[in-house]
């Protein structure tokens, strides 16, 4: 057989994916695992979705533009300016998930060998479109001591390089929940327009801001209008993961053209998925309201107690539905393997996703997880109990350690 690929080879595993056989065999075992290691919510897709799916009456799924269909890309202009952000729905490539957005806006942006700054901790599979593309990561380092706000401007211009082509951000923050303020985009604004640089905003999870935060998009920042690409998606807004659609947002019309051949090459998003993410756009006021308040009791539920437990760390996110918690332990991904394979408390074990997948590096992520708040309350409450007992049991926690030597 011939050789796998150098790329395929250096392609890292998912941190939120690869523990999934231990899970499966902690649920054959009997042990009911509650899943925090991903952003899959349970909170009911809108009803108008599900019943625009129900009601389809088709004789032939056919492709759609690969642009997307337009009405849906319509309806999407109209959402962005009940948002302030002036669009058109030219400006709108309708992509298959965030994901692609992403993909697209890389390979059209940069060359192999381009660098591309992200704050870090980020996304973990920023990591694989980089990859993909042949792009090189430089990260610039938030720190959980100040809830990881943006670094200071210094830091950027310290790693900005003649092969430096852009900045990536996430907004509200995965796996942080950290939510920038307008001084913050602001300060961004202006290394772009100094250095010329494309500013990627993933704003997929616009809704959910917490304690009368208000979200700013990129897209809304005057001198870069056409440097910025925006990316977005229907999965956690209305909790519609499985219809794999996103979108590639840009004022920029070279780059728009240039993103449309990457999508033609795949010929067309899903039409399913876009047939309900167009009715979502009729979501009710109210549907949001409630969600962003269980999601806000989430959060407390486990913020809160995740920082009773002695030695663990955890900032309050101010948006989307993660938290990174630092840990007393030696190695966050055997902890959160050894919380499946060896660990379990009334019936029930966590699973979690190790933070060392979401750095460019492993090590500032080594005693770290991201935890996503996607269960309900007492689930979460229940969770918490667990790892609390986890880290009184886990042979490789500063707990642990303590209890030991106190017994001798």
């Amino acid at each position: 057989m011939p050789s796998i690929s150098k790329k395929g080879q250096r392609m890292p595993a998912s941190p939120i994916r690869k523990l999934v056989p231990f899970a499966e065999a902690a649920k054959k075992r009997g042990t009911k695992v509650l899943h925090l290691n991903i952003g899959q919510p349970d909170i009911p897709t809108p009803q108008v979705a599900l019943d625009a799916i129900r009601h389809i009456d088709l004789k032939v799924v056919e492709y759609s533009h690969s642009a997307g269909i337009e009405s849906y890309r319509k309806g999407l202009a109209a959402y962005y300016a009940k948002h302030d952000i002036s669009i058109t729905h030219e400006d709108v490539l309708i992509t298959t998930g965030g994901s692609e957005a992403l993909l697209f806006g890389m390979m059209a942006c940069f060359d192999p060998g381009d660098e591309l700054i992200i704050p870090e901790p980020f996304y973990a599979n920023y990591n694989s479109f980089a990859m993909s593309a042949g792009i090189t990561v430089v990260p610039v380092r938030s720190g959980i001591e100040t809830g990881f706000a943006l670094p200071p401007i210094s830091e950027f211009k310290k790693l900005i390089t003649a092969k430096t082509k852009g900045i990536l951000i996430c907004n509200p923050g995965n796996p942080t929940g950290y939510l920038y303020s307008r001084a913050e985009l602001e300060t961004l604004r202006d290394i772009v327009k100094e250095h010329d640089l494309y500013l990627f905003s993933d704003e997929v999870y616009r809704e959910f801001c917490y304690d009368g935060a208000q979200h700013e998009s990129a897209m809304t920042l005057a001198g870069i209008e056409e440097n910025v690409v925006m990316v977005d998606s229907v999965s956690k807004r209305y909790s519609m993961c499985g219809a794999r659609i996103g979108a590639f947002i840009t004022r920029s019309r070279d780059l728009m053209a240039t993103a449309l051949k990457f999508a033609q090459a795949r010929l067309s998003p899903p039409t399913f998925g876009q047939i309900a993410s167009e009715a979502a756009l009729n979501t009710p006021d109210s549907y949001f309201t409630e969600v962003i308040g269980e999601y806000l009791e989430r959060r407390n539920v486990l913020v809160d107690g995740l920082n009773t437990i002695p030695g663990v760390i955890c900032a309050k996110p101010k948006g989307a539905f993660y938290c990174v918690a630092e840990l007393p332990i030696d190695d966050s991904d055997a902890f959160c393997q050894w919380l499946l394979e060896k660990f379990e408390h009334k019936g029930h074990t966590v699973m979690m996703a190790p933070a060392t997948g979401f750095y460019a590096q492993p090590d500032p992520g080594r005693r770290q997880v991201r935890l996503a708040y996607v269960l309900e309350q007492d689930k979460l409450r229940l969770a918490v109990e667990c790892l609390q007992e986890a880290l009184r049991a886990y042979p490789g926690s500063a707990t642990s350690v303590a209890t030991a030597q106190a017994a001798h």
